[in-house]
């Protein structure tokens, strides 16, 4: 019996940028090696490989994995790992798993003891974490907020309450043609001493990381991140 390969996590970029400003030249040496692929999509995953100047694009075997795929199908997704190769596991942006459909084939990898090696990379979420100043020891990701705005306007309330009261930070993220109507309900409900982190676009050359009491917010016009891809933090 060969021998198991390695599921390797790769981190992808967040957007239009130089690649090897945000990663390792390690990434690309493991890439280059690879034949076999999981992602999300395959256009954006072949994109990716061009970027990393993968050679022979055609030999690149992609399997997709979305919030679609049975969990009964990832078994065979596996199985040129099982069958003595390696495979790499991509995100559509930033890191695999986080905020990713691919975390079951990671839980699937390690049920079958296959070595899961995470690259290093670009996370929205952990560096929004890094740059908000909020408790770095004691915070949550909590996904996307509720899209009805009762539902929604309770959850942000919660969410202060446990900031509140657990010294807990909290991150959640919204499609990004919503950010806007998200923006206007977190500050009609949260109180004016609570702080509001809003970080757009991060690592590419339009960054932009504020933070602000409510109070402050309201003085303001809302930052340009319509349509762009944004992680809110709340603290108090």
């Amino acid at each position: 019996m060969s021998k198991q390969g390695v599921l390797y996590l790769i981190p992808v970029s967040l957007g239009d940028c130089d690649l090897e400003s945000i990663m390792p030249i390690h990434n690309f040496t493991i890439i280059h090696k690879l034949n076999y692929f999981i992602a999300e999509n395959a256009k954006e995953a072949r994109a990716f490989l061009k970027q990393t100047k993968y050679q022979e694009i055609g030999r690149a075997d992609i399997q997709i994995v979305n919030q679609h795929t049975k969990t009964e199908a990832l078994n065979e997704y596996l199985l040129p790992i099982t069958n003595g190769h390696n495979m790499g596991l991509m995100s559509d942006a930033g890191c695999p798993g986080i905020a990713d459909p691919g975390a079951e084939i990671i839980k699937q990898a390690h049920q079958k003891k296959i070595k899961v090696a995470p690259l290093v990379g670009p996370s929205s979420i952990v560096l929004s974490i890094m740059a908000s100043g909020f408790n770095g020891q004691n915070f949550a990701f909590v996904g996307y907020l509720p899209i009805n705005k009762i539902e929604r306007n309770k959850r942000i309330k919660a969410l202060e309450q446990i900031a509140v009261k657990q010294k807990q930070a909290q991150f959640f993220i919204e499609t990004p043609y919503r950010n806007l109507s998200l923006f206007e309900d977190l500050l009609k409900t949260l109180n004016q001493n609570s702080l509001l982190l809003i970080a757009t676009n991060l690592t590419l050359q339009n960054e932009s990381i504020i933070v602000k009491t409510i109070k402050d917010w309201q003085k303001t016009e809302a930052p340009s991140f319509v349509k762009q891809p944004t992680v809110f933090g709340l603290y108090i």
